[in-house]
């Protein structure tokens, strides 16, 4: 696996702890979890197009 796609794999999970963070603390945020979900779907599209 590239070291570009390792970051970002890197950077959703960092994502999804501080959106859990957020949301434990100070409430849910809709548009915080909609933006974790297309960073993790950018993720997965990048991970998909090394496997080809």
């Amino acid at each position: 696996m590239p070291r570009s796609t390792k970051t970002m794999g890197v950077v959703t999970v960092g994502a999804l702890v501080l959106v859990t963070g957020y949301t434990a603390v100070l409430g849910g945020n809709g548009w915080l979890w909609f933006g974790w979900v297309v960073l993790a779907l950018i993720t997965i599209a990048m991970t998909a197009a090394q496997g080809r």
